[in-house]
């Protein structure tokens, strides 16, 4: 009798549902290709023992401890818990004899994560429980088993979270007591066969779906359906014969003009960020201890980690796991990429610490490696700030990889394949994958998209493909791998290959055409929130970059004039790491779990104690023979200047008294003292035994007007604040000019609902700015009145549970306004602003970045311009127009918004997920108007942006003693005002020598001269890195040595010194 004919071309949709059907491991699996995968199964004894010691709290023992302690017997069933702790499964593994010369397999599925180690402490590799994409629980104990083989002992870590931690969803708050049951503990022989086929129906039922009612599709469906008309359960050679039937589909090969696909293994493994930086260490080993195993099994796999500060975790805490990886690197397979410390967020850091970053990195990897990254590697990140391009080349990278901009949730980014070119015109190579992800499960539909998604297809015909499991780590699986290698040239689909990024990268400068040029910032359209949320994490990390360069400047000049003192180059190498670390695109953001932070905080607050600890070494070093022995025995205070510019300043010092002390502030009982036109890079001596001291300074006065204003005034400005807290008006004495605009006011507090779509820390939307509630000050009082600061007290009602409070200051030496806040912080899912309306008129906005300035619309003329509702900014933005302009300051605020002439800045919010508790408390900080004459670009805002974050470091001294202080200003920078020097420091390999960074403030050429009082023979331009890039003719005079630079716009140079002994 003929065989029936097929009439699927009739019902293509019960064709797929039947081969879904015969793939679905559910009713139907006693009959489908699920009946054939395994050949055999046992579980129990004697096949599996299993006993269980359970770690203390939350404790992550190591193996050689925890194989000390006393185990109890469990078995399948066992609940492992609560959150976070930990336990040690000991495995005695007896293969059965039914089992000789087969691939035995143990399946351990604690329904979370595990380490599977040797019984000699080898790091094995990492299992994920509990089904979903990430299932991973198989692991081979042996690849073809002996008669008679002897007991085997594993131990198994289990540590109690998923993949994605603890939370309620995917970004609720973890739970601290969840339990994991031990649902799976058996050994099992694959029928590889039978697997082999089902990896095969996986690609022929996607591309029946994928490819419907073209050629392809239908022969794919057709193949899918003789397969299972020839498949019979039990019979292994149907298995084979429905092979036959798959091969010779996957045997139709494509053209040669189809789109290349560069596929690369990853794992992205969050630094931090739903679990704590101590399970992200366990993680790395449980990650990348498997894809060890796919490299063994499979030649041609090729997989990507990105992160040195993973690497170093891993080097420290897995020795062996990481000399296997470095043999790996060797061959290829294993490939250390992005020439960064850790996956940094690009908004928050400054450029100083993006430099570190990289070159902490870099060395990194050419250390252990024996070579630096050629692709700045950073899939993940929350917007791209415009200097990178700079800061890449910089470090000896060229191209950049991200895909992040596809989240995009207002404009969708136009390009694939492109040339990013930053502030400075520095460009790089950059490509977007266009199957939108980085975790790849290795789909034909991810193939058509990277062709259907590539914006630039038809100058570069090829992308890369990022695959596997991640953001808690795992890793390609062997599946996706077995699915790529059955795809790598099938007709009807891209072609696809194993890769290193670079091959494609160079592939695509060699080929490519006309490629386009982006430029400036890579704006993302979504998580805006970042900017603000987690304000302490913010807070921490101005004060810390800001530390640590005053610290590495002075302790420069202390090796170099102070006999004994040693340059402290490895603690700064420690603590640099730690703040490069807390930048993570998870944690400094705010997009964290409250364990994070609390692990961030310590880690800041032994930062800054370093810091502060190696300030006082390096200041008592250079001036010990002057200091007072108490601060209330001292007659003056010496004040050192770590910017290159002269300034004055009201300096507040707690404790001081004496006949020259012209005012007491109020709030703390500080002294104020002018420290009037110290040095840049020296310092000035304030004496305070006469009371003519502070002679150069005119008063400043507080009084209230007869409108019932209180009125702060100096030689510079009239400041006006109404009875609710509002500064009402601000008059420039010298240009007669008043700011803030008939019937506005500026300092004015709103309290918005904040409450996004989903990404609750993350997301700051656009519907946040039509609903808030104005807020009223109260109990405005006068409470310094002069003659060196006058101040006003305000107390702002935010709601039942939160207040700020609010001193309004005015100094004798400076236009600037200066706004000191405390706020108690209670609300709900709220986000406090406060908004400044200036009778300014300017299309566009300035807000300081990394290096520079960026400039963003103050209008929504365009969806582009209405996506920027929120922007990112550092020290200051600045509204301008012709000839005037103001500029709003802070110390450590980072979201702002300026529509038309009304700038706001975001001060705190209150999310709920995934820390239920994120800035609820106590917040102190500054913010300052500063109004000036002349246009953003005739101003000094740089400078003042600095002084507002730098202060002048103190030191009571004994003034007669100072009289003949001998420590000239080291640096001096001369010439355009344009130029700042941010850092001077030890180099890395020789700390005789010195390196010094500088860059080019406000877009514009520029020429300076740079002066050093330091003894130096020689001195070079650098890359970031510290590699000699071109000699710098040194010049002579006296005691000084000079290097005339010329800077082109926003361009940071790098200068290094070699100092004689």
């Amino acid at each position: 009798m003929d065989k029936p004919m097929s009439y699927l071309q009739k019902h293509p949709s019960i064709t797929r549902d039947r081969v879904a059907k015969f793939m679905a491991d559910g009713q139907w699996k006693d009959v489908n290709i699920h009946a054939s995968l395994y050949e055999a199964r046992a579980s129990g004894s004697p096949a599996i023992e299993l006993e269980v010691w359970s770690a203390p709290g939350q404790d992550r023992p190591t193996f050689d401890y925890a194989v000390k302690q006393e185990y109890a017997p469990i078995q399948v069933g066992h609940m492992f818990g609560p959150s976070w702790s930990t336990h040690w499964v000991r495995m005695k593994v007896q293969i059965l004899a039914e089992m000789e010369g087969k691939h035995v397999r143990l399946l351990f599925d604690p329904s979370c994560e595990a380490l599977v180690w040797s019984d000699r402490g080898e790091p094995l590799q990492g299992i994920t429980g509990d089904g979903g994409d990430n299932y991973h629980v198989d692991f081979t104990v042996t690849k073809k088993a002996k008669r008679d083989e002897p007991v085997r002992v594993l131990y198994l870590e289990v540590g109690c979270n998923g993949m994605f931690g603890n939370g309620g969803g995917l970004i609720g708050p973890p739970q601290e007591n969840r339990e994991f049951k031990l649902s799976t503990a058996d050994l099992v022989v694959y029928n590889d066969d039978a697997w082999a086929l089902y990896y095969d129906m996986e690609i022929l039922a996607a591309m029946a779906k994928g490819l419907q009612d073209s050629p392809r599709g239908w022969q794919a469906l057709v193949a899918a359906n003789d397969i299972i008309n020839e498949f019979s359960v039990g019979d292994q050679q149907s298995i084979k014969n429905s092979r036959n039937i798959s091969a010779k589909f996957f045997a139709a090969q494509g053209g040669q003009g189809n789109h290349q696909v560069y596929a690369i293994g990853n794992c992205h493994i969050d630094t931090a960020w739903l679990w704590p930086y101590d399970e992200t260490k366990r993680k790395i080993a449980r990650s990348w201890s498997t894809q060890l195993d796919y490299m063994e099994r499979y030649p041609e796999y090729r997989f990507a980690a990105s992160q040195a500060q993973q690497f170093e975790w891993l080097r420290t805490l897995y020795p062996s796991l990481f000399k296997r990886i470095q043999e790996k690197a060797k061959t290829g397979q294993f490939i250390p990429i992005g020439s960064t410390w850790i996956e940094m967020d690009c908004n928050i850091p400054s450029g100083e610490s993006l430099a570190r970053q990289f070159l902490l990195g870099q060395r990194f990897f050419k250390q252990h490696f024996g070579q630096t990254c050629d692709v700045f590697w950073l899939p993940d990140t929350f917007g791209y700030s415009s200097q990178l391009p700079q800061i890449v080349k910089l470090s000896g990278a060229k191209y950049f990889f991200t895909q992040k901009l596809s989240w995009n949730n207002i404009n969708k980014f136009p390009h694939t394949t492109f040339q990013w070119a930053g502030l400075d015109g520095s460009s790089v190579l950059t490509h977007m994958a266009p199957a939108n992800t980085y975790t790849a499960q290795v789909t034909v539909s991810d193939l058509i998209n990277s062709v259907k998604q590539h914006k630039d297809v038809a100058y570069s015909n090829e992308s890369l493909y990022l695959y596997g499991n991640g953001d808690g780590g795992g890793g390609p699986l062997e599946a996706m791998i077995e699915r790529l290698n059955r795809i790598k040239d099938v007709d009807g689909l891209p072609r696809i290959k194993h890769a290193h990024p670079n091959e494609f990268y160079e592939h695509v400068e060699k080929t490519a055409r006309d490629l386009v040029t982006w430029k400036g910032e890579l704006y993302f359209e979504l998580h805006r929130g970042t900017y603000t949320s987690q304000a302490r994490t913010k807070q921490y990390n101005r004060q810390a970059e800001l530390l640590l360069r005053d610290v590495e400047m002075l302790s420069v000049v202390a090796q170099s004039v102070a006999h004994g003192f040693a340059y402290p180059a490895a603690e700064l190498d420690r603590v640099w790491k730690l703040v490069c670390l807390n930048q993570f695109h998870d944690v400094i953001p705010g997009s964290s779990i409250e364990m994070v932070y609390r692990d961030s905080d310590k880690i800041y607050e032994d930062v800054v104690n370093s810091g502060k600890a190696l300030m006082e070494s390096a200041v008592t070093s250079l001036f010990s023979h002057v200091a007072a022995e108490s601060v209330s025995e001292a007659t003056g205070v010496l004040f050192v200047n770590t910017t290159a510019w002269p300034r004055s300043d009201v300096v507040a010092v707690p404790g001081l008294r004496g006949p020259g002390v012209q005012q007491i502030r109020e709030r703390d009982n500080a002294a104020l003292v002018v420290a009037a036109t110290v040095p840049g890079c020296g310092v000035a001596v304030a004496d305070v035994t006469n009371g003519s001291a502070d002679i150069e300074a005119v008063p400043v006065t507080a009084f209230k007007d007869s409108k019932g204003n209180v009125v702060l005034e100096n030689i510079y400005v009239t400041a006006k604040i109404s009875s609710h807290g509002q500064l009402v008006s601000l008059w420039d004495r010298r240009e007669e000019r008043e700011l803030v605009p008939e019937g506005g006011a500026a300092n004015v507090f709103r309290l918005h609902d904040d409450v996004p779509l989903f990404w609750d820390a993350w997301d700051i939307e656009i519907y946040n700015q039509e609903k808030f509630t104005e807020l009223s000050g109260s109990n405005v009082r006068i409470v310094d009145e002069g003659p060196l600061l006058a101040s006003v007290f305000v107390e702002v009602a935010i709601g039942e549970n939160s207040v700020l409070r609010q001193w309004i200051s005015l100094g004798a030496t400076t236009p600037r306004l200066d706004f000191d806040c405390s706020v108690d912080w209670h609300e709900n899912r709220k986000c406090l602003k406060v908004a400044f309306a200036w009778d300014i008129h300017s299309d566009v906005a300035t807000y300081e970045t990394q290096f520079g300035i960026v400039q963003r619309p103050t209008h929504r003329n365009t969806t582009w311009d209405m996506a920027k509702f929120e922007v990112c900014g550092h020290k200051f933005a600045d509204l301008s127009e012709h000839g005037y302009g103001v500029a709003l300051l802070n110390d450590c605020k980072y979201g702002f918004s300026t529509l038309g002439n009304v700038m706001s800045m975001s001060l705190l919010r209150a999310p709920k997920a995934p820390d239920a508790n994120c800035d609820m408390g106590h917040h102190s900080f500054r913010y300052a108007v500063y109004p000036h004459k002349g246009a953003f670009g005739e101003a000094s805002v740089v400078r003042e942006a600095y002084q507002f974050n730098v202060p002048l470091v103190q030191l009571p001294v004994d003034a007669t003693a100072s009289a003949d202080l001998s420590v000239l200003p080291f640096f001096t920078l001369s010439g355009a005002s344009s130029v700042v020097l941010d850092t001077v420091k030890a180099a890395e390999d020789n700390s005789s020598q010195v390196v010094v960074r500088m860059y080019e403030a406000y877009g514009g050429h520029a020429r300076v001269k740079l002066s050093t009082k330091l003894r130096v023979a020689r001195a070079q331009l650098t890359n970031i890195l510290e590699e000699h890039v071109a000699d710098a003719k040194l010049v002579a005079s006296g005691n000084d040595r000079s290097v005339d630079l010329a800077f082109k716009p926003f361009e940071v140079k790098t200068i290094k010194f070699q100092v004689k002994a």
